[in-house]
Protein backbone atom coordinates (compact mmCIF):
# COMPACT_ATOMS: atom_id res chain seq x y z
CA UNK A 1 0.00 0.00 0.00
CA UNK A 2 1.86 2.98 -0.77
CA UNK A 3 -0.44 5.56 -2.12
CA UNK A 4 -2.32 7.73 0.58
CA UNK A 5 -4.63 6.00 2.49
CA UNK A 6 -7.26 8.87 2.17
CA UNK A 7 -6.73 9.12 -1.73
CA UNK A 8 -8.44 5.77 -1.91
CA UNK A 9 -11.36 6.64 -0.63
CA UNK A 10 -14.19 7.38 -2.65
CA UNK A 11 -16.26 10.57 -1.60
CA UNK A 12 -20.13 10.04 -1.79
CA UNK A 13 -21.80 12.72 -4.09
CA UNK A 14 -25.41 13.94 -4.32
CA UNK A 15 -26.62 13.44 -8.12
CA UNK A 16 -28.70 16.21 -7.67
CA UNK A 17 -25.30 18.26 -6.58
CA UNK A 18 -22.48 16.28 -7.34
CA UNK A 19 -19.90 18.82 -5.93
CA UNK A 20 -21.92 18.51 -2.16
CA UNK A 21 -22.05 15.98 -0.06
CA UNK A 22 -25.17 15.11 1.81
CA UNK A 23 -26.55 16.94 5.39
CA UNK A 24 -28.41 19.04 6.15
CA UNK A 25 -26.96 22.68 8.25
CA UNK A 26 -28.46 23.60 11.48
CA UNK A 27 -30.18 21.05 14.23
CA UNK A 28 -33.80 22.32 13.73
CA UNK A 29 -35.63 25.32 11.95
CA UNK A 30 -34.61 27.83 14.36
CA UNK A 31 -31.25 27.05 14.72
CA UNK A 32 -31.18 26.98 10.91
CA UNK A 33 -32.85 30.68 11.30
CA UNK A 34 -30.53 31.59 14.08
CA UNK A 35 -27.43 30.56 11.62
CA UNK A 36 -28.54 31.86 8.38
CA UNK A 37 -27.03 35.20 8.49
CA UNK A 38 -23.78 34.19 9.80
CA UNK A 39 -22.36 31.95 7.59
CA UNK A 40 -18.80 33.11 6.42
CA UNK A 41 -18.60 34.83 3.54
CA UNK A 42 -15.00 34.77 3.06
CA UNK A 43 -12.73 32.13 4.46
CA UNK A 44 -10.27 33.69 7.58
CA UNK A 45 -6.74 34.63 7.66
CA UNK A 46 -4.32 33.27 9.71
CA UNK A 47 -2.99 34.82 12.67
CA UNK A 48 0.14 37.40 12.07
CA UNK A 49 3.41 35.30 13.08
CA UNK A 50 6.63 36.87 12.90
CA UNK A 51 8.79 34.61 11.78
CA UNK A 52 9.99 34.07 7.76
CA UNK A 53 11.09 30.77 6.90
CA UNK A 54 14.52 29.79 5.39
CA UNK A 55 14.73 29.05 1.54
CA UNK A 56 14.46 25.65 1.02
CA UNK A 57 16.19 24.00 -1.81
CA UNK A 58 15.69 20.45 -0.60
CA UNK A 59 13.97 17.60 -2.92
CA UNK A 60 10.85 18.22 -3.89
CA UNK A 61 7.54 16.59 -2.14
CA UNK A 62 6.85 14.21 -5.31
CA UNK A 63 10.81 13.35 -5.23
CA UNK A 64 10.27 11.95 -1.33
CA UNK A 65 7.00 10.01 -2.16
CA UNK A 66 9.35 8.59 -4.89
CA UNK A 67 11.68 7.51 -2.39
CA UNK A 68 9.53 6.45 0.32
CA UNK A 69 7.95 4.13 -2.11
CA UNK A 70 11.15 2.86 -3.18
CA UNK A 71 12.80 2.36 0.27
CA UNK A 72 10.59 3.13 2.83
CA UNK A 73 7.95 0.00 4.24
CA UNK A 74 4.80 0.27 2.40
CA UNK A 75 3.22 -0.10 5.55
CA UNK A 76 3.73 3.34 6.10
CA UNK A 77 0.77 6.01 4.57
CA UNK A 78 0.10 9.48 4.74
CA UNK A 79 -2.26 12.43 5.42
CA UNK A 80 -3.94 13.90 2.47
CA UNK A 81 -4.19 13.83 -0.95
CA UNK A 82 -1.49 16.26 -1.59
CA UNK A 83 1.01 15.11 0.97
CA UNK A 84 2.80 18.10 3.05
CA UNK A 85 5.98 18.55 2.86
CA UNK A 86 6.93 19.86 5.80
CA UNK A 87 10.12 21.16 5.94
CA UNK A 88 10.14 23.89 8.85
CA UNK A 89 8.49 24.40 12.47
CA UNK A 90 8.52 27.45 14.43
CA UNK A 91 6.31 27.21 17.81
CA UNK A 92 2.31 26.42 16.70
CA UNK A 93 3.40 26.95 12.86
CA UNK A 94 4.78 24.34 10.35
CA UNK A 95 6.10 25.61 6.97
CA UNK A 96 6.02 23.80 3.76
CA UNK A 97 8.76 23.37 0.83
CA UNK A 98 6.80 26.50 -0.65
CA UNK A 99 7.25 28.55 2.15
CA UNK A 100 3.60 28.74 3.15
CA UNK A 101 2.24 28.19 6.76
CA UNK A 102 0.37 25.91 8.33
CA UNK A 103 -1.44 25.99 12.06
CA UNK A 104 -0.33 22.97 13.30
CA UNK A 105 -3.36 22.19 15.75
CA UNK A 106 -2.22 18.10 15.86
CA UNK A 107 1.44 18.54 17.07
CA UNK A 108 2.73 15.98 15.83
CA UNK A 109 0.41 13.32 17.23
CA UNK A 110 0.33 15.04 20.72
CA UNK A 111 3.86 15.31 20.81
CA UNK A 112 4.83 18.57 20.55
CA UNK A 113 4.57 20.35 24.36
CA UNK A 114 6.45 23.37 23.85
CA UNK A 115 6.32 24.56 20.46
CA UNK A 116 7.93 23.61 17.55
CA UNK A 117 11.86 24.04 17.70
CA UNK A 118 11.49 26.26 21.30
CA UNK A 119 15.37 27.61 21.38
CA UNK A 120 15.21 25.86 24.92
CA UNK A 121 14.93 22.74 24.29
CA UNK A 122 16.70 23.12 20.74
CA UNK A 123 19.75 24.96 23.01
CA UNK A 124 19.88 21.71 25.96
CA UNK A 125 19.53 19.72 23.56
CA UNK A 126 22.69 21.42 21.48
CA UNK A 127 24.67 21.71 24.35
CA UNK A 128 24.28 18.65 25.56
CA UNK A 129 25.28 16.86 22.19
CA UNK A 130 28.66 18.77 21.82
CA UNK A 131 29.48 17.32 25.56
CA UNK A 132 28.28 13.79 24.76
CA UNK A 133 25.83 12.79 22.68
CA UNK A 134 25.81 9.35 24.32
CA UNK A 135 27.52 6.66 26.35
CA UNK A 136 25.25 4.14 27.92
CA UNK A 137 23.94 4.03 31.93
CA UNK A 138 26.33 1.92 32.66
CA UNK A 139 28.53 4.98 33.59
CA UNK A 140 27.49 8.12 35.47
CA UNK A 141 25.63 11.21 33.72
CA UNK A 142 23.93 13.78 35.58
CA UNK A 143 21.47 14.40 32.81
CA UNK A 144 19.70 11.64 33.56
CA UNK A 145 19.68 11.67 37.11
CA UNK A 146 18.78 15.39 36.95
CA UNK A 147 15.42 14.65 34.79
CA UNK A 148 14.45 12.06 36.85
CA UNK A 149 14.56 13.91 39.96
CA UNK A 150 12.34 16.66 37.99
CA UNK A 151 9.92 14.39 36.74
CA UNK A 152 9.32 12.79 40.39
CA UNK A 153 8.42 15.80 41.51
CA UNK A 154 5.55 16.44 39.22
CA UNK A 155 4.14 13.10 40.33
CA UNK A 156 1.80 12.12 43.69
CA UNK A 157 2.92 10.18 46.60
CA UNK A 158 5.74 7.87 46.37
CA UNK A 159 5.95 7.53 42.67
CA UNK A 160 9.52 8.39 42.43
CA UNK A 161 11.53 5.77 40.31
CA UNK A 162 11.99 5.97 36.23
CA UNK A 163 12.83 3.82 33.54
CA UNK A 164 13.55 5.64 30.62
CA UNK A 165 12.72 4.41 27.15
CA UNK A 166 12.71 5.32 23.47
CA UNK A 167 8.78 5.56 22.92
CA UNK A 168 5.28 5.31 24.43
CA UNK A 169 4.96 1.07 23.15
CA UNK A 170 7.99 0.36 25.09
CA UNK A 171 7.28 2.38 28.07
CA UNK A 172 3.81 0.59 28.21
CA UNK A 173 5.72 -2.82 27.56
CA UNK A 174 7.51 -2.08 30.16
CA UNK A 175 4.92 -1.87 32.52
CA UNK A 176 2.82 -4.40 31.69
CA UNK A 177 5.89 -6.90 32.39
CA UNK A 178 6.95 -4.26 35.78
CA UNK A 179 3.35 -4.98 36.55
CA UNK A 180 2.94 -9.29 35.87
CA UNK A 181 6.46 -9.65 37.75
CA UNK A 182 5.09 -7.51 40.99
CA UNK A 183 1.72 -9.32 41.48
CA UNK A 184 2.66 -12.64 40.11
CA UNK A 185 0.02 -13.10 38.28
CA UNK A 186 -0.38 -12.93 34.13
CA UNK A 187 -3.79 -11.50 33.36
CA UNK A 188 -3.92 -7.78 32.55
CA UNK A 189 -7.13 -5.82 31.80
CA UNK A 190 -7.16 -2.99 29.29
CA UNK A 191 -10.75 -0.72 27.88
CA UNK A 192 -12.19 -1.51 24.65
CA UNK A 193 -11.42 1.25 22.07
CA UNK A 194 -7.67 1.85 23.66
CA UNK A 195 -4.17 2.30 22.03
CA UNK A 196 -1.20 1.43 24.35
CA UNK A 197 1.05 0.25 21.64
CA UNK A 198 1.96 -1.98 18.35
CA UNK A 199 4.60 -3.91 20.40
CA UNK A 200 3.52 -7.83 20.86
CA UNK A 201 2.57 -7.19 24.63
CA UNK A 202 1.00 -3.47 23.50
CA UNK A 203 -0.52 -5.15 20.43
CA UNK A 204 -2.78 -7.58 23.04
CA UNK A 205 -3.73 -4.56 25.26
CA UNK A 206 -4.90 -2.33 22.15
CA UNK A 207 -8.48 -2.68 21.50
CA UNK A 208 -9.47 -1.82 18.38
CA UNK A 209 -8.97 -4.35 15.31
CA UNK A 210 -7.36 -1.68 13.29
CA UNK A 211 -4.46 -1.87 15.21
CA UNK A 212 -3.90 -5.45 15.37
CA UNK A 213 -2.57 -8.17 13.61
CA UNK A 214 -3.40 -11.38 13.62
CA UNK A 215 -0.78 -12.77 15.72
CA UNK A 216 -0.77 -14.51 19.64
CA UNK A 217 -1.73 -12.35 21.53
CA UNK A 218 -2.62 -13.63 25.21
CA UNK A 219 -3.59 -12.66 28.60
CA UNK A 220 -5.23 -9.46 27.91
CA UNK A 221 -9.11 -8.70 29.02
CA UNK A 222 -11.06 -5.93 27.31
CA UNK A 223 -13.83 -4.33 29.39
CA UNK A 224 -16.61 -2.13 27.91
CA UNK A 225 -15.47 1.22 27.03
CA UNK A 226 -17.05 3.99 29.66
CA UNK A 227 -17.74 6.08 26.34
CA UNK A 228 -20.46 9.21 27.59
CA UNK A 229 -21.42 9.68 23.81
CA UNK A 230 -21.75 5.96 22.15
CA UNK A 231 -21.55 3.80 25.63
CA UNK A 232 -24.69 1.57 26.87
CA UNK A 233 -24.95 3.72 30.49
CA UNK A 234 -24.34 6.84 29.04
CA UNK A 235 -22.29 8.83 31.61
CA UNK A 236 -22.58 6.53 34.71
CA UNK A 237 -19.10 5.24 34.97
CA UNK A 238 -19.69 2.84 38.08
CA UNK A 239 -22.08 0.81 35.73
CA UNK A 240 -19.42 0.57 33.32
CA UNK A 241 -17.09 -0.48 36.11
CA UNK A 242 -18.97 -3.54 37.07
CA UNK A 243 -17.48 -4.94 33.73
CA UNK A 244 -14.35 -4.83 35.41
CA UNK A 245 -15.19 -7.01 38.01
CA UNK A 246 -17.06 -9.34 36.05
CA UNK A 247 -13.66 -10.01 34.04
CA UNK A 248 -12.25 -10.52 37.72
CA UNK A 249 -14.78 -13.11 38.47
CA UNK A 250 -15.58 -14.39 35.79
CA UNK A 251 -12.30 -14.15 33.01
CA UNK A 252 -9.58 -14.88 35.59
CA UNK A 253 -8.59 -17.17 38.58
CA UNK A 254 -9.77 -14.19 40.28
CA UNK A 255 -5.95 -12.22 40.57
CA UNK A 256 -4.68 -9.95 38.13
CA UNK A 257 -1.75 -8.59 37.30
CA UNK A 258 -2.97 -4.74 36.15
CA UNK A 259 -5.36 -2.59 34.81
CA UNK A 260 -3.99 -0.22 31.85
CA UNK A 261 -6.04 2.79 30.91
CA UNK A 262 -5.63 6.38 28.92
CA UNK A 263 -7.23 8.98 31.32
CA UNK A 264 -8.24 10.27 27.89
CA UNK A 265 -8.69 7.99 24.56
CA UNK A 266 -6.59 9.28 22.20
CA UNK A 267 -6.36 7.40 19.15
CA UNK A 268 -9.52 5.76 20.03
CA UNK A 269 -10.86 9.68 19.04
CA UNK A 270 -10.36 11.38 21.91
CA UNK A 271 -12.94 9.74 24.31
CA UNK A 272 -13.37 10.93 27.80
CA UNK A 273 -13.79 8.46 30.25
CA UNK A 274 -17.42 8.38 32.13
CA UNK A 275 -17.14 10.49 35.76
CA UNK A 276 -16.37 8.05 38.31
CA UNK A 277 -15.17 4.98 36.11
CA UNK A 278 -11.42 4.94 37.04
CA UNK A 279 -12.17 4.80 41.02
CA UNK A 280 -14.27 2.23 40.56
CA UNK A 281 -12.24 0.02 38.37
CA UNK A 282 -9.14 1.08 40.21
CA UNK A 283 -11.11 -0.45 43.55
CA UNK A 284 -11.88 -3.55 42.35
CA UNK A 285 -8.13 -4.41 40.95
CA UNK A 286 -6.35 -3.42 43.84
CA UNK A 287 -8.83 -5.92 45.77
CA UNK A 288 -7.64 -8.28 43.25
CA UNK A 289 -4.22 -7.82 43.75
CA UNK A 290 -3.44 -6.03 40.81
CA UNK A 291 -1.99 -2.72 40.22
CA UNK A 292 -3.40 0.00 38.17
CA UNK A 293 -1.25 1.84 35.39
CA UNK A 294 -2.30 5.06 33.95
CA UNK A 295 -0.94 5.74 30.59
CA UNK A 296 -0.69 9.12 29.72
CA UNK A 297 1.75 9.33 26.73
CA UNK A 298 -0.97 11.56 25.32
CA UNK A 299 -2.71 13.25 28.04
CA UNK A 300 0.18 14.12 30.20
CA UNK A 301 2.73 16.62 30.56
CA UNK A 302 -0.23 19.85 31.10
CA UNK A 303 -2.02 19.18 27.86
CA UNK A 304 -5.41 18.72 29.33
CA UNK A 305 -4.97 22.21 31.34
CA UNK A 306 -6.63 21.29 34.53
CA UNK A 307 -3.96 19.19 35.82
CA UNK A 308 -0.67 17.78 34.84
CA UNK A 309 -1.44 14.06 34.63
CA UNK A 310 -5.10 12.98 33.28
CA UNK A 311 -5.29 10.46 35.79
CA UNK A 312 -5.34 13.63 38.21
CA UNK A 313 -8.88 14.84 36.94
CA UNK A 314 -10.39 11.55 38.16
CA UNK A 315 -9.00 11.68 41.58
CA UNK A 316 -7.05 8.06 41.67
CA UNK A 317 -3.76 6.74 42.63
CA UNK A 318 -1.92 4.78 39.79
CA UNK A 319 0.82 2.65 40.74
CA UNK A 320 2.56 2.92 37.81
CA UNK A 321 2.38 5.87 34.94
CA UNK A 322 3.58 5.78 31.60
CA UNK A 323 4.71 8.71 29.63
CA UNK A 324 6.11 9.75 25.88
CA UNK A 325 5.33 12.29 23.30
CA UNK A 326 5.21 15.48 25.10
CA UNK A 327 8.09 14.35 27.40
CA UNK A 328 10.51 15.41 25.06
CA UNK A 329 8.79 17.90 22.71
CA UNK A 330 9.79 15.66 19.49
CA UNK A 331 12.92 13.76 20.98
CA UNK A 332 12.88 9.98 21.41
CA UNK A 333 12.12 9.57 24.80
CA UNK A 334 9.66 7.90 27.15
CA UNK A 335 9.39 6.43 30.40
CA UNK A 336 7.85 4.49 33.50
CA UNK A 337 7.37 5.43 36.90
CA UNK A 338 6.74 3.83 39.71
CA UNK A 339 6.86 3.04 43.90
CA UNK A 340 10.45 1.52 45.01
CA UNK A 341 9.12 -1.06 45.82
CA UNK A 342 7.68 -2.19 42.75
CA UNK A 343 10.66 -1.10 40.83
CA UNK A 344 12.51 -3.74 42.52
CA UNK A 345 10.42 -6.92 40.18
CA UNK A 346 13.17 -5.74 37.53
CA UNK A 347 16.08 -6.48 39.68
CA UNK A 348 15.04 -10.07 39.56
CA UNK A 349 16.82 -10.78 35.79
CA UNK A 350 18.86 -8.37 33.82
CA UNK A 351 16.89 -5.94 32.14
CA UNK A 352 18.47 -3.33 29.87
CA UNK A 353 17.93 -0.42 27.58
CA UNK A 354 20.86 0.80 25.39
CA UNK A 355 19.01 4.15 24.44
CA UNK A 356 16.79 5.13 27.57
CA UNK A 357 18.48 7.52 29.48
CA UNK A 358 20.34 8.57 26.87
CA UNK A 359 21.70 12.24 27.83
CA UNK A 360 20.66 14.11 25.08
CA UNK A 361 17.17 12.72 25.36
CA UNK A 362 16.70 13.46 28.81
CA UNK A 363 18.61 16.73 28.96
CA UNK A 364 15.43 18.35 26.36
CA UNK A 365 13.06 16.11 29.12
CA UNK A 366 14.29 18.70 31.69
CA UNK A 367 14.25 21.56 29.44
CA UNK A 368 10.70 20.91 28.53
CA UNK A 369 9.30 20.58 32.46
CA UNK A 370 11.03 24.02 32.38
CA UNK A 371 9.98 25.51 29.84
CA UNK A 372 6.36 24.51 30.89
CA UNK A 373 6.83 25.94 34.33
CA UNK A 374 8.03 28.90 32.91
CA UNK A 375 5.94 30.15 30.57
CA UNK A 376 2.59 28.86 32.30
CA UNK A 377 2.01 26.14 29.69
CA UNK A 378 -0.39 24.20 31.92
CA UNK A 379 -2.78 27.47 32.58
CA UNK A 380 -2.56 28.33 28.72
CA UNK A 381 -3.89 24.93 27.70
CA UNK A 382 -6.90 25.33 30.06
CA UNK A 383 -7.30 28.91 29.09
CA UNK A 384 -7.49 28.89 25.45
CA UNK A 385 -8.50 25.28 25.16
CA UNK A 386 -11.49 26.10 27.14
CA UNK A 387 -12.54 28.62 24.92
CA UNK A 388 -11.37 26.45 21.58
CA UNK A 389 -14.23 23.83 23.05
CA UNK A 390 -16.50 26.94 23.68
CA UNK A 391 -16.33 27.69 20.15
CA UNK A 392 -16.84 24.31 18.51
CA UNK A 393 -19.46 23.65 20.79
CA UNK A 394 -21.18 26.80 19.07
CA UNK A 395 -20.54 25.23 16.22
CA UNK A 396 -22.30 22.31 17.13
CA UNK A 397 -25.39 24.07 17.57
CA UNK A 398 -24.95 25.15 14.03
CA UNK A 399 -24.49 22.25 12.15
CA UNK A 400 -25.89 18.97 12.40
CA UNK A 401 -23.25 17.19 11.08
CA UNK A 402 -21.19 18.04 14.72
CA UNK A 403 -22.26 15.04 16.87
CA UNK A 404 -20.34 15.55 19.84
CA UNK A 405 -17.34 17.39 20.76
CA UNK A 406 -15.38 16.54 24.02
CA UNK A 407 -12.01 16.60 25.73
CA UNK A 408 -10.15 18.93 27.80
CA UNK A 409 -7.73 21.63 27.49
CA UNK A 410 -5.70 20.86 24.50
CA UNK A 411 -6.76 17.34 23.96
CA UNK A 412 -10.06 18.00 22.01
CA UNK A 413 -12.16 15.69 19.53
CA UNK A 414 -15.19 16.64 17.59
CA UNK A 415 -16.74 13.85 16.17
CA UNK A 416 -18.72 14.11 12.66
CA UNK A 417 -21.77 12.02 11.94
CA UNK A 418 -24.48 11.95 9.28
CA UNK A 419 -27.37 11.15 11.33
CA UNK A 420 -27.14 12.39 15.00
CA UNK A 421 -29.86 10.11 16.53
CA UNK A 422 -28.12 6.81 14.98
CA UNK A 423 -24.38 8.77 15.61
CA UNK A 424 -24.19 7.22 11.76
CA UNK A 425 -20.06 7.91 11.48
CA UNK A 426 -19.34 10.64 8.65
CA UNK A 427 -16.18 8.80 7.65
CA UNK A 428 -16.11 10.59 3.72
CA UNK A 429 -17.42 13.65 5.50
CA UNK A 430 -14.78 13.86 7.55
CA UNK A 431 -11.99 13.17 5.33
CA UNK A 432 -13.10 16.06 2.72
CA UNK A 433 -13.19 18.54 5.66
CA UNK A 434 -10.07 17.60 6.55
CA UNK A 435 -8.30 17.95 3.36
CA UNK A 436 -10.58 21.61 3.70
CA UNK A 437 -9.10 22.75 6.41
CA UNK A 438 -5.41 22.05 5.03
CA UNK A 439 -6.01 24.04 2.12
CA UNK A 440 -6.93 27.20 4.36
CA UNK A 441 -3.94 26.57 6.42
CA UNK A 442 -5.31 24.58 9.04
CA UNK A 443 -3.46 20.80 9.95
CA UNK A 444 -5.14 18.70 12.57
CA UNK A 445 -5.83 14.75 13.17
CA UNK A 446 -8.33 12.28 12.49
CA UNK A 447 -8.93 9.50 14.91
CA UNK A 448 -11.62 6.99 16.42
CA UNK A 449 -12.41 3.20 15.49
CA UNK A 450 -14.83 4.53 12.36
CA UNK A 451 -12.47 7.34 11.05
CA UNK A 452 -14.40 9.98 11.73
CA UNK A 453 -13.03 12.19 14.46
CA UNK A 454 -11.33 15.39 14.50
CA UNK A 455 -8.04 15.13 16.99
CA UNK A 456 -6.79 18.49 18.11
CA UNK A 457 -3.76 18.20 20.25
CA UNK A 458 -1.68 21.01 19.38
CA UNK A 459 1.40 22.78 20.83
CA UNK A 460 0.44 23.87 24.30
CA UNK A 461 1.48 27.62 23.10
CA UNK A 462 -1.68 27.51 20.86
CA UNK A 463 -3.00 31.36 21.32
CA UNK A 464 -6.90 32.41 21.72
CA UNK A 465 -6.10 34.25 17.82
CA UNK A 466 -5.27 30.55 16.53
CA UNK A 467 -8.24 28.66 18.09
CA UNK A 468 -10.23 31.43 16.56
CA UNK A 469 -8.49 30.82 13.59
CA UNK A 470 -9.08 26.70 13.64
CA UNK A 471 -12.91 27.52 14.22
CA UNK A 472 -13.60 29.93 11.73
CA UNK A 473 -11.61 27.49 9.42
CA UNK A 474 -13.77 24.78 10.54
CA UNK A 475 -17.53 26.98 10.39
CA UNK A 476 -16.37 28.45 6.51
CA UNK A 477 -15.74 24.78 5.19
CA UNK A 478 -18.70 23.11 6.84
CA UNK A 479 -20.69 26.18 5.45
CA UNK A 480 -19.81 25.19 1.61
CA UNK A 481 -20.17 21.39 1.63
Amino acid sequence: MTGSLLSRLILRRSSQQPNRFIFQRGISQSAAERTKDTLPAEPPVLPAFDHAPSPYSGPSGNDIIAKRREYLSPSIFHAYKSPLNVVEGKRQYLFDENGRRYLDAFGGIATVCCGHCHPDVVAAIVEQTKKLQHSTVLYLNHAVTDFAEALASKLPGNLKVAFFTNSGTEANELAMLIARLYTGCNDIISIRNSYHGNASGTMGATAQSIWKFNVVQTGVHHAVNPDPYRGIFGSDGEKYARDVQDIINFGTFGNVAAFMSESIQGVGGIVELAPGYLSAAYESVKKAGGLCIADEVQAGFARTGSHFWGFEAHGVQPDIVTMAKGIGNGIPLGAVVTTPEIAKALTHRNYFNTFGGNPVCTAAGLAVLKVIEKEKLQENAFVVGSHLKERLNALKDKYEIIGDVRGKGFMLGVELVTDRELKTPAKEETLHVMEQLKDLGVLVGKGGYYGNVFRITPPLCFSKEDADFLVDAMDYTLSRI
